[in-house]
């Protein structure tokens, strides 16, 4: 009974402290302190530090000499390899999802593009990025091949551990990207066809890989 109760505290630490990272609340390279963490979770140290030792299999927190545990430091490299294969496993799952996918289901595509524009307009870039993410969930959900799904939710994973910091985020690609998700909307309600709706959500993506790049080097400049 001890080691279930231990266990539901630590599963309790590992679930609000993974959250915390993922959405933005500790950025990449914030300190974690075990302490004052067991404070907050009202537990003790034990199933704090076993639940950062679970997150740092999970590649979301490292440990910096002389520091100690700290948020995993934005991987460039990574992100960018991992944004590039999430672009073509979801062109392609839309492109198969567009066959099957449903005209009733339009209406919450829309609904998710109009709040990324409030989350915009109000600056709350995490929650533009979730809503974001809900708006692409729904248009490969209708996907059939199951095999790629899992692969997409993989590179999500991936892309989780290596993501970008919110306060990078370009707010002139955020709007660019919305103006794209009522073209693909567009498109999946004429039923335009497959290899289409591919190569367009496959772009979509790319652009925001192309408008970090940009933003990487005009900021490079700006420190030269």
């Amino acid at each position: 009974m001890n080691t279930s109760h231990k266990l539901n505290k630590q599963q309790y630490a590992y679930k609000i402290i993974r959250s915390r990272i993922l959405d933005g609340r500790y950025p990449p390279g914030h300190k974690l302190v075990i302490d004052q963490l067991a404070r907050e979770l009202h537990t003790s140290a034990i199933p704090v530090r076993e639940a950062i030792r679970q997150l740092e299999s999970d590649s979301l927190i490292s440990f910096k000499p002389y520091s100690g545990a700290i948020v995993t430091p934005f991987d460039e490299e990574a992100y960018l390899e991992t944004l590039s294969v999430l672009a073509v496993l979801e062109g392609f799952a839309t492109a198969e999802s567009s066959i099957h996918f449903p005209h009733e289901k339009l209406k919450s595509l829309r609904a998710y593009t109009q709040l990324m524009e409030d989350a915009l307009q109000s600056l709350d870039f995490s929650l533009f990025s979730n809503y974001n993410k809900e708006f692409h969930k729904l248009t490969y959900k209708y996907c059939r091949n199951q095999f790629l799904m899992e692969q997409i939710q993989d590179t999500w994973e991936r892309l989780s551990t290596v993501r970008k910091s919110e306060s990078t985020m370009n707010p002139s690609r955020m709007k660019q990207s919305i103006a794209e998700h009522y073209l693909l909307i567009e498109m999946l309600e004429k039923r335009e066809e497959a290899q289409k709706i591919e190569s367009f959500a496959r772009n979509h993506k790319m652009n925001t890989l192309k408008a970090f790049l940009e933003e990487q080097a005009s900021q490079k400049k700006e420190m030269t």
